[in-house]
Formats: C-alpha cells, sequence, structure tokens
C-alpha cells in the first residue's frame, strides 16, 4: 500500500541552487487565525531537482489545461486597477488567462 498525503494548497517555493522545496498545507480543524478562518499548516515538503520541477510544472499545467476543457475549472478574465474587465482581443483571446485579484492565503510568498 502506497501512503497519501493530501494538501490544501503550497506555502511556499524555495530554490536553492539546483534544489527546489515545495512546502504543503492544509487548513487546521482547530487552529483559527483573527477573522476566525482555518489557520494553513506544514504538512510535508517536496523536494525536486530544478529539472524534476519543471518537469512537474509541466504536467501540471497540462492536467488544468484538461480541467478547464472539461469545464472543472473556469478561468476569470483579468481585471483592471478600476475593477473593470479587462477583455483581450484576437489571438490573446484564445488563450486562458488568471484572474487579476489578491491570492488565496495558501499561495506562496515567493510569487505574490
Amino acid at each position: 500500500m502506497h501512503s497519501e498525503v493530501y494538501a490544501d494548497g503550497i506555502d511556499q517555493i524555495t530554490v536553492s541552487g539546483s534544489i527546489v522545496r515545495v512546502d504543503l498545507v492544509s487548513l487546521s480543524p482547530t487552529e483559527r487565525d483573527a477573522d476566525n478562518n482555518p489557520k494553513s499548516v506544514f504538512r510535508q515538503r517536496l523536494i525536486f531537482s530544478v529539472e524534476g520541477f519543471a518537469n512537474s510544472v509541466e504536467v501540471m499545467q497540462k492536467a488544468l489545461q484538461g480541467l478547464v476543457d472539461a469545464g472543472a475549472v473556469k478561468r476569470n478574465l483579468p481585471r483592471t486597477a478600476t475593477g473593470t474587465l479587462n477583455i483581450p482581443s484576437g489571438e490573446e483571446r484564445e488563450r486562458p488567462v488568471v484572474a487579476d485579484k489578491p491570492r488565496p492565503p495558501n499561495s506562496s510568498v515567493n510569487f505574490r
């Protein structure tokens, strides 16, 4: 039997030389923040070579595109500073875009 780890997201991605460390977090069933939301707590660390990490990102991007194509995930159009939609034209309209809004608390601080 193989052990499995559930994670709600990634807290940090740290690159040190040729090693990439990815910290997985889960929402705590008992710990709460000042707004009474569950706190993210460290669960496990994945350690990759830079090449292995790059290959993994490519696999995850393909999986995400499959979810978008299947309708399981909907991409949002980015918003301008005034909150209006920035609707791309031409070729830009063909590729999915990620919403330009604050990241949830389980996103990596390395990419804010």
